[in-house]
């Protein structure tokens, strides 16, 4: 949906999240419940919008980590109000991920910017945090019958545990369960390749395109390269 088909509230909605306007975000959002317009379509046309495009802008070095947060606090805040009036019946997200920083490794900024940006981009997500061992996220992945597994460290001295748990998935003959996606500042494509990932994301709006072409795309890691979404 164009930018001028939604209706004026939404794209009120969509802007206030762009310039972190948190007071104006949920002064819109009641306006919405109020106006008795679909509270689901206002988050995702209007809150998830607006992140969308701050990711966005992320993503071409206009915003940084402070910006990048400051939307999703106002994004957040316009859920709290029009989520309670979202019938159960009207959820439903893109797919499941379960996220981790990988154990030995307490650096998840950059985990939780991913987070943000897959949460807006309709994902239902699974933090399990940092400091993960392999086994947790291979645990956690059946239990919630998870589409992707998302991976990341900030240090070369536990690479390694990323490689683990794609061993773990193999021998447990679960492999073809889970796509598998990797990050941080030491990883590449071409480790991701070593190590049988599906994908690798070099910053938070890339993890977020890569995850919707693996979930929406079937991708297998071949399928991944041609469609040059390992950046």
């Amino acid at each position: 949906m164009t930018a001028d088909a939604r209706p004026q509230l939404f794209q009120d909605l969509s802007h206030a999240v762009l310039v972190f306007d948190e007071d104006k975000v949920v002064a819109v959002a009641d306006q919405v419940v109020a106006a008795g317009l679909d509270a689901y379509e206002a988050i995702e046309q209007g809150l998830s919008h607006g992140m969308e495009g701050a990711g966005e802008l992320f993503d071409q070095d206009e915003y940084f980590v402070p910006e990048l947060l400051l939307c999703a606090d106002a994004m957040y805040a316009g859920i709290d109000v029009l989520k309670p009036h979202v019938p159960l019946s009207q959820e439903r997200s893109r797919g499941k991920i379960v996220i981790g920083v990988i154990e030995g490794d307490t650096h998840d900024i950059g985990k939780n910017l991913v987070r943000i940006l897959l949460v807006a981009a309709g994902f239902e997500l699974f933090d399990l945090g940092r400091d993960v061992p392999p086994e947790r996220f291979v645990d956690k992945a059946l239990e919630v019958d998870a589409d992707i597994i998302a991976l990341s460290t900030l240090m070369t001295t536990t690479m390694e545990g990323m490689a683990q748990v794609v061993r773990l998935l193999e021998d447990r003959q679960v492999r073809d369960r889970f796509k598998v996606i990797v990050g941080g500042a030491p990883i590449s494509q071409g480790y991701a390749k070593k190590i049988g990932a599906d994908g690798y994301a070099s910053n938070a709006a890339h993890a977020t395109k890569l995850a919707r072409q693996l979930v929406t795309a079937g991708a297998t890691p071949e399928r991944a390269a041609e469609l040059e979404v390992l950046v």
